[in-house]
């Protein structure tokens, strides 16, 4: 139990992100009936954020890395990077509510500390748990993953489901490392735990989405298939797992966490409403066509959010919502600046030349802009979100066939290799299964049991172990053949279960090798205009 109380613990990882604050705030609406504990690095900013939650605890503040506690809350000043510091942190939990993660772009330039908090960390809150007394039996673990672990899924396979495969776009390092955090929590012995695939989530403050702008803007196309939600409905999802029984069907699954029917939008549509914050007119006013890419991100419809939602009830927000609370929440002087431009044509004309130039120089002289990879001739990137040079110069300008906005259907629903409207499967789904993905299951018996560790092999050679629910039903397969380095072209020719999600934007002929050290090209470029 909790923390001298007869309350249960929970502890949250990730508090002082976008989703974990708005979780963090609805954990403390409910602090009568929980007692709760945070890992917190011992920043200046963290500190400053929590002092007012300290003080209503009675908490005194103390300097750099130390513990905190008073009336049901206890904060660890630390790093989930290092393992004593999760191992205080878990000690006597009931619950864990992991909204942890060092997000893109700043996973992208700085690809070891992304390696040490989304693989590392998630490794050191295994094993604390393991080391727990009945800790893999009694302790309930809530892991955040990412939309980005499928990647780029433009029409026609723009809708997806759990189960999909698995494929991180070409230098997106954040989703390798996702990918390899969540399968070490679906291959571990918990009895309790639940993957939520976090969509793109909208920081409701506004200053944390402004500081969202960066050249990963223009890596997305502009058909790319959103669904959305809000940072104070992922938060309020997550804390909603609470209420989640021990009998429930919902634990050891995978799930789709998007905001539904009202958050989905084209990239496109999702920008016109971003920059109508600002006052400017359309996104033509301030943005070239040709600076964004034409394929190699991630983003898509989700078919099964609605089944989420039917567990966390989360569905509150719509994207006006957001757009409503974001324009509340932005500086006087901000609004003010949107409301002339607004009202007079040429003020507005003003403003719109300045953010061109502002979003032309992220383009042109930033390591991680499309542009700069033409002018600078880098083909690695240019193959990779373009396919090659011609197709980038024959990109046309606005209103010269752009391609369909809103998808008039769900497009293709993928094939997941086995028959999925069976009641119970047997060893020969499974080998079914592996042979579409172009390997084995090597194991020759079977309890049926989802969760039972077998023997599988893949195209390439590669034996591993792994259990049925992570590879038929949370797309997972060979642990080896995961980036870096990225070899898409050759593993789609030997799988046909991948081939599904590659094919629809990659020519046949195409041959392209990304290797490891690839990401090198942006390392350290931070926000920074180089």
């Amino acid at each position: 139990m909790g923390i001298g109380s007869n309350k249960e613990t929970v502890v949250l990882f990730g508090a002082s992100g976008s989703m974990g604050y708005e979780a963090f705030k609805e954990l403390w609406k409910r602090r009568e009936h929980y007692d709760i504990v945070l890992l917190l690095l011992p920043t200046r900013t963290d500190k400053r954020l929590f002092r007012k939650y300290e003080k209503e605890a009675g908490i005194q503040p103390i300097p750099g890395k130390g513990i905190s506690t008073g009336s049901g809350l206890k904060i660890i000043w630390g790093d989930a990077t290092e393992y004593q510091d999760v191992e205080e942190a878990i000690h006597g939990a009931d619950w864990i509510l992991n909204a942890m993660a060092l997000i893109s772009p700043q996973a992208d330039y700085y690809p070891e500390a992304a390696r040490c908090v989304n693989i590392d960390g998630i490794r050191n809150i295994l094993k604390a748990i393991e080391a727990q007394p009945k800790g893999t039996e009694h302790i309930k673990y809530i892991h955040t993953g990412t939309v980005a672990e499928t990647g780029d899924r433009l029409p026609p396979i723009h809708c997806g489901r759990v189960g999909d495969p698995l494929k991180p776009s070409i230098y997106d390092y954040y989703a390798v490392t996702k990918i390899a955090g969540e399968r070490a929590v679906l291959e571990s012995d918990l009895k309790y735990w639940a993957s939520l695939r976090m969509t793109f989530i909208m920081p409701v403050d506004s200053k944390d989405y402004f500081n969202l702008w960066d050249p990963i803007m223009f890596h997305q196309p502009i058909n790319t298939c959103m669904e959305n939600t809000t940072s104070r409905d992922a938060g309020f999802g997550l804390v909603n797992c609470l209420d989640i029984s021990e009998e429930s069907d919902f634990w050891r699954r995978a799930y789709n966490m998007g905001g539904g029917p009202d958050m989905r939008c084209s990239a496109y549509g999702f920008m016109t409403k971003a920059l109508k914050l600002g006052g400017i007119s359309t996104v033509e006013a301030v943005m070239e066509r040709k600076w964004f890419a034409l394929r190699n991100f991630h983003m898509q419809y989700y078919e099964d959010s609605c089944l989420t939602n039917s567990y966390l009830n989360y569905w509150r927000d719509s994207l006006d919502d957001w757009l409503n609370t974001v324009q509340k929440d932005m500086a006087l002087g901000i609004k003010l600046v949107a409301l002339l431009a607004r009202k007079f044509p040429f003020f507005q004309k003003i403003i719109e030349k300045i953010t061109y130039n502002r979003m032309r120089a992220m383009v042109d002289n930033h390591k991680n802009g499309t542009g700069y990879w033409y002018t600078n001739h880098n083909e690695q990137r240019i193959t990779a979100f373009f396919k090659d040079y011609l197709t980038y110069q024959a990109i046309p300008d606005w209103g010269a066939d752009v391609p369909p906005l809103v998808p008039d259907d769900d497009g293709i629903r993928l094939d997941h290799g086995y028959d999925e409207g069976k009641e119970k499967l047997e060893l020969v789904d499974l080998q079914k299964a592996a042979a579409f993905r172009g390997g084995e299951c090597l194991s020759q018996t079977w309890n049926g049991d989802l969760y039972q560790a077998l023997s599988w092999k893949c195209a390439s050679g590669h034996e591993f172990i792994g259990k049925p629910y992570s590879i038929l039903k949370a797309g997972h397969w060979c642990p080896d053949c995961v980036p870096p380095p990225w070899d898409f072209d050759q593993q789609a020719k030997l799988n046909p279960f991948f081939a599904q999600v590659w094919y629809p934007n990659h020519d046949l002929e195409e041959n392209k090798y990304y290797p490891e050290d690839c990401l090198d090209d942006i390392a350290g470029a931070d926000q920074s205009i180089s």
